[in-house]
């Protein structure tokens, strides 16, 4: 493994905390160490109070930061003299000890300090570093791993057998510390958890961390080759069948869920082995990954089969809960199944692809173990219940609030390049909505950025490539809730007695056919929705007040309104609800452009000011005041209603 610590770099960052968070960044960019939050580093350097008195502080890593992106303010002060204190003690449960560590915070603006700054204080040296690397977890995982450390790294480390994060763990430390540390020795590696590396700067301490994980890493490329990839990798699935799957796994979670699939080669070649069902219920690599991807994977598609026994492990285990405990939804995270591949489950997007991300980690750490080394065997079940309930994470779910109105919900918006589209696509997103945007524009694809969003370049005038497109959504996200159809176009203005017939049919190709052909393909989907499928159609003033030259958008916007109606009729057996928004004099759009303006202007003989608030109230009308109409629309708000139209034009003489 490369060591990336460049003394030039590092030189723009001040003192022994500046080196802190270089270092500390230099192991959060690499996946092969730490993966979405995982791991802590520490520095001890002094703290100068408001009164100029120095203390002798530590330095640790904050709740809620990742080493990748990691700032000074991510790093919590502490006294270490206090931190000896609570280290002396015998007993100490851990949400008293996070409590008197978040008193004892020298800076009561900084972070929450990690659970295991008890452990980064007592080790004797300025500089710590600690990460879950994978060739050092495929070793703490095997049957005989403690013997196979020892082989690896001989008296270079110190090794701790597996226990619990927290009070716990430092307090064992200091007596293994006493019993095994020797001159020389540059780490300790925890058994079915990670590495610890120490030196008195943090570019020693993370000399130390490369060091010894490229000494694993040679040894394992000899003893245990990596296996090669499948060349090809699993077909496309059927959209249905995934969209069942997420309604199963929401159901069981009792909420909505983000499900995506992933095929690629290593994945493939993972779901073929003849021992899949054994080896991939070994366990995780380390007991974090509880939280993120739950004790074991669901092999297959048995829903049921799996809540059930989910059910029974917390009924055998419960009673080793310090607190009374509030059973976790019993769905799956992690699903790997011959057919789909490897699918992970989250209630945001985000949460998917931390759950994906760790498990690409796993593949190979369980492979190389079972084929080359002896086994892999991971932690009791027991020992993992204790981390995915334990006290600390019981309480943080007491303390969390109501998700966002849309969290777990899928969505697909036409027309999201710009505009409307756009605009509802925005108020989706920030409403924990994952989206799909449909665009012939290009840019469609990074209009927005994250996980939440695909944005997908399509000719919604194409069914073919419209339902792909939905196809690589459900792939995506798993099913789809809500569907607002925001492409139009305009079209020239014309009157009647001059009407181009082609250009007639591209009008009503885009604002009519599009949106036929793209119900007839929602249907199914958004009647597998675990939260009874929502659509929008965005209709037009137009429609109840039509405008001179505008027959082919007017008709156009007409029928696709007529076309929500009989959705409203047909799907309403189906929890669907199908409604419509007329908006008008959204000049923000891509309908519009400032010679269509002046045009449409001189028509009716108004300024081009006159024509924008051309309406009772006088108002400009914004794709964003649409947005949220629409979404309002999509909300629970509106659970009860269906074939509704509701303007958004400022008011209008010729409606009201």
């Amino acid at each position: 493994m490369e060591n990336r610590w460049r003394d030039a770099e590092a030189s723009a960052f001040d003192g022994p905390l500046g080196g802190c968070v270089y270092g500390s960044r230099l192991l959060g960019i690499n996946p092969r160490l730490v993966l979405h939050g995982g791991g802590n580093t520490s520095v001890k350097a002094p703290f100068e109070d408001i009164t100029g008195r120095t203390v002798d502080a530590l330095y640790v890593k904050g709740s809620g930061w990742d080493l990748a992106t990691i700032e000074a303010p991510g790093f919590t002060p502490l006294p270490l003299d206090r931190l000896h204190d609570l280290l002396a003690l015998e007993r100490l449960s851990d949400p008293d000890m996070m409590r008197e560590l978040s008193a004892a915070r020298l800076d009561p603006a900084a972070p929450q300090p990690s659970v295991e700054t008890l452990l980064h204080a007592f080790l004797p040296f300025r500089a710590v570093q600690h990460s879950h690397a994978d060739a050092i977890v495929t070793l703490t995982n095997l049957t005989d791993g403690e013997a196979r450390i020892g082989e690896v790294f001989g008296d270079t480390v110190g090794i701790v057998p597996y226990v619990m994060p927290g009070f716990d763990l430092a307090r064992a430390i200091v007596d293994i510390w006493r019993e095994q540390y020797r001159e020389g020795m540059e780490g300790l590696v925890l058994l079915n958890h990670g590495l610890f590396t120490f030196g008195a700067t943090t570019k020693a301490a993370y000399a130390r961390h490369i060091g010894l994980i490229t000494v694993a890493e040679r040894w394992l490329g000899v003893h245990a080759p990596k296996a090669q990839p499948d060349r090809d990798t699993l077909p496309p699935a059927c959209s249905l069948e995934l969209a069942g799957l997420r309604l199963r796994i929401s159901e069981a979670a009792g909420k909505p869920m983000i499900m995506a699939r992933h095929t690629d080669r290593t994945t493939t070649r993972f779901v073929r082995r003849p021992d899949l069902d054994s080896l991939a219920t070994r366990g995780p690599l380390t007991p974090d990954h509880v939280i993120r991807t739950k004790r074991l994977p669901m092999v297959g598609t048995d829903v049921d089969g799996y809540v059930d026994a989910y059910r029974r492990y917390f009924q055998e285990n419960r009673h080793r809960g310090r607190t009374e405990l509030t059973m976790l939804d019993p769905a799956p995270r992690v699903v790997v199944d011959r057919d789909l591949g490897l699918v992970t489950v989250g209630e945001t997007a985000k949460a998917t692809r931390i759950a994906a991300d760790i498990y690409h980690h796993t593949m190979p750490v369980l492979e190389r173990s079972e084929d080359h080394l002896g086994g892999y065997a991971a932690l009791s079940a027991g020992d993992l219940f204790e981390v995915e309930y334990w006290d600390l994470e019981q309480a943080k779910l007491r303390r969390s609030g109501r998700p966002p109105e849309f969290a777990g919900m899928v969505a697909v918006v036409t027309g999201a390049a710009s505009g409307i589209g756009a605009a509802c696509a925005a108020e989706l997103l920030s409403g924990g909505c994952a989206v799909a945007g449909f665009d012939l524009d290009p840019s469609v694809v990074g209009r927005f950025t994250g996980p939440a969003w695909l944005g997908i370049q399509v000719d919604v005038t194409d069914p073919e490539a419209q339902r792909l497109a939905l196809d690589r959504t459900v792939e995506r996200f798993g099913g789809v809730d809500i569907a607002v159809a925001g492409a139009g176009v305009f079209g020239q203005p014309a009157p009647l007695s001059d009407l181009d017939t082609a250009r007639w049919r591209s009008v009503q190709a885009v604002n009519t056919d599009a949106v036929a052909n793209l119900l007839t393909s929602l249907h199914p989907l958004l009647a597998r929705s675990p939260v009874g499928g929502r659509v929008v159609v965005v209709g037009s003033k137009n429609v109840p007040a039509p405008g001179r030259g505008a027959a082919s958008y007017s008709v156009s916007k007409a029928a696709v309104t007529q076309l929500a109606r009989v959705a409203a009729l047909e799907w309403a057996a189906d929890g669907i609800r199908v409604n419509v928004v007329h908006p008008d004099g959204v000049f923000d759009t891509g309908l519009w452009s400032d010679e269509l303006i002046a045009e449409r202007a001189a028509a009716y003989g108004l300024t081009q000011q006159e024509y924008r608030t051309r309406n009772l109230l006088g108002a400009e009308v914004t794709s964003m005041q649409v947005a949220a109409v629409v979404t309002e629309f999509c909300s629970a708000t509106f659970a009860a209603t269906t074939g509704a139209q509701i303007p958004v034009d400022g008011g209008n003489d010729r409606v009201v």
